[in-house]
């Protein structure tokens, strides 16, 4: 990987993938939301929260109906229809089937 970040010494395969990752050291955000303003530092993002506007959910559950507008939280909607709950809390020793209701 040719291109290399001058503050933390990553490496990255195309000066592009670079030039994105310049952002997280600055605190440039140059993907502007059209309709609200909100800025991000990559386009991936920005697309993203367009959906927010746009009200499009690519992400429907066959189980119940439910549509996301993203992947992860798709994923996370998933286990409230699995009896797996491998997350026990230390207190009280309830389990969960995400870390975060801990």
């Amino acid at each position: 990987k040719p291109f290399v970040c001058g503050d933390c010494n990553k490496r990255f395969a195309t000066k592009f993938s670079l030039r994105m990752h310049l952002c997280v050291h600055t605190s440039e955000k140059p993907f502007t939301c059209d309709d609200c303003g909100k800025s991000f530092k990559n386009g991936s993002t920005l697309t993203l929260h367009q959906r927010i506007h746009t009200g499009e959910k690519l992400f429907p559950c066959a189980d119940c109906g439910k549509s996301f507008t993203t992947s992860w939280r798709f994923i996370r909607h998933q286990l409230i229809h699995s009896s797996e709950k491998p997350y026990s809390c230390a207190d009280c020793g309830k389990s969960f089937n995400c870390s975060f209701d801990l």
